[in-house]
């Protein structure tokens, strides 16, 4: 190893592995079912967040903004319910959650950050 290896570098403190992140990914996915163990992954991504090394880091932050985007847009679906649109939104919304996991769970196993991070949709 070279001085210049970032792992030589690299903080003891920061935990590499992704374990965290798919229990996140899986307890997303499990909400869909159970409709509350969402919480538990976005405990789980602010907490491993600020000791995780950068495309971990950038994990979580897609796990936090996927909990808070998708509360957002079940909070207008439920809105718009009584106008029948809401109906219609909760399937998309599923589909969306389910999307979104399955592209970050993916790129967490190639051990790359999820693209792109801030995006709104997919």
């Amino acid at each position: 190893m070279t001085d210049r290896d970032p792992v030589l570098h690299e903080d003891p403190a920061r935990d590499d592995d992704p374990m965290m992140v798919r229990i996140g990914y899986a307890l997303y996915l499990a909400s869909l079912l159970t409709g509350i163990t969402a919480l538990a992954g976005l405990v789980i991504a602010y907490i491993y967040r600020g000791r995780a090394p950068d495309w971990l880091r950038d994990h979580y932050t897609f796990l936090i903004r996927t909990f808070w985007i998708g509360l957002l847009y079940m909070v207008l679906a439920t809105i718009l319910s009584p106008l029948g649109v809401g109906l219609l939104l909760y399937p998309l919304i599923t589909v969306w959650i389910i999307v979104r996991c399955a592209r970050g769970w993916r790129e967490l196993e190639r051990r790359r950050i999820p693209s792109p991070l801030m995006n709104w949709a997919w």
